[in-house]
């Protein structure tokens, strides 16, 4: 079962991926695409919930997010 990392009422998460993927002028479908050849299936559809803070971001998107943003976690997270 993976594990789910809960956003906070603010969605910061998901606004500090939006952040950070538009500060290096990456679309979401580029980085879905980018993820997907990590082996992390998801949607530009999911991918666009989590950075509006409406879905849960999973351990292993989070990691595929952090890898392909070339970004730390403390900068996601924080």
């Amino acid at each position: 079962m993976e594990q789910k990392i809960k956003q906070d009422t603010y969605g910061t998460i998901g606004l500090n991926i939006r952040r950070l993927r538009l500060s290096k002028g990456i679309g979401q479908i580029e980085l879905v695409r980018m993820m997907n050849l990590q082996g992390i299936p998801i949607t530009r559809e999911c991918l666009g919930k989590i950075e509006r803070g409406v879905q849960h971001v999973q351990l292993q998107q989070l990691r595929a997010i952090k890898d392909s943003l070339d970004t730390t976690y403390d900068k996601l997270l924080d």
